[in-house]
């Protein structure tokens, strides 16, 4: 199945600052999570953002701030728990989603909605956690469960879908 970016909603969870520099290739992370943001804003692509518990981890990292449309402050490690299905824009049943820990708060999320019947896409070049053996583990994990394991570049490419739409020289130069 490919994604469109007409029904996308772009997810990005818990990028923070305490958080960040405990993550494996944590500015690599970052740096993959800003690039789908940009190219989400290109498409007209929705972004959210979680936070879990910005008074302890603080906020998400300013250059992810800024390209989210709305930010979900949390406590419950699955972002649904805490309201993410309620504020998810109508009439987008496919969700892409990135950010950190991959294999607790990402996964719990992705798992929760892949229940509530929507077609999820995990974006392993833009997930983390602190030690990397967890994070290819929750990737085997969600594979199974029903989410679609991608990288920042398919992700482009699919929601750009042709190479004639004006965002094709802004993309190419974001992901090269």
């Amino acid at each position: 199945m490919l994604m469109r970016s007409e029904y996308s909603t772009l997810l990005l969870i818990d990028i923070q600052e305490k958080l960040i520099p405990a993550i494996a290739h944590g500015q690599d992370v970052v740096s993959q999570c800003v690039t789908l943001g940009t190219i989400a804003a290109l498409l007209n692509v929705p972004v959210l953002a979680t936070e879990q518990m910005p008074e302890k981890l603080g906020p998400n990292l300013e250059a992810v701030k800024e390209l989210c449309h709305r930010t979900l402050t949390k406590h419950y490690f699955d972002a649904c728990s805490d309201g993410l299905i309620e504020v998810l824009p109508e009439g987008r049943p496919h969700i892409v989603i990135a950010g950190c820990e991959t294999h607790v708060c990402v996964m719990q999320t992705a798992l929760s909605l892949i229940d509530g019947g929507y077609s999820l896409w995990v974006v392993a070049d833009a997930t983390g956690s602190r030690k990397e053996f967890d994070r290819d583990v929750a990737l085997d994990r969600l594979r199974a469960g029903g989410a679609q394991i991608v990288t920042v570049e398919m992700v482009a490419f699919e929601w750009l879908r042709h190479c004639k739409k004006t965002a094709f020289k802004e993309l190419q130069r974001l992901i090269k």
